[in-house]
């Protein structure tokens, strides 16, 4: 078994940056030793509209493409450095959380499978 370091942030839909109240829409999650990275979002429309109203929704889904697309600008930096640019701080809508690191245990094998599976586990708990 080897250490697998990963690290990873939430993405929060914040409608009123004043409040400072949120809710989790997302996860980015990043292992630089194996150059892995995964974000997947999930809008619940319900969850959000009742924290904050009425949502134009698919203008968020729009906004929140920036953390899944492909065609970005930074898409030839090493991976550390794509996940930084979209983990760093903003003033917007949608934030990101501060950065937990995170350690898992693998066969070198199995490693994709393995930060998939924490990924998987960490996305239906603290997202969905």
């Amino acid at each position: 078994m080897e250490k697998i370091i990963y690290e990873y942030c939430l993405v929060r839909y914040v409608p009123d940056l004043e409040r400072g109240e949120f809710v989790n829409v997302g996860l980015l999650m990043m292992c630089k030793k194996q150059k892995w990275m995964k974000c997947e979002i999930d809008i619940n429309e319900t969850r959000i509209e009742r924290l904050s109203g009425p949502v134009n929704i698919s203008l968020l889904k729009k906004q929140s493409e920036v953390f899944t697309r492909t065609d970005v600008p930074f898409k030839n930096l090493p991976t550390e450095e794509k996940y930084r640019w979209l983990a760093a701080v903003k003033s917007a809508i949608l934030q990101t959380s501060p950065t937990h690191p995170g350690i898992l245990f693998s066969e070198p094998t199995d490693f994709v499978n393995s930060l998939n599976q924490k990924f998987d586990q960490l996305f239906n708990r603290l997202v969905k």
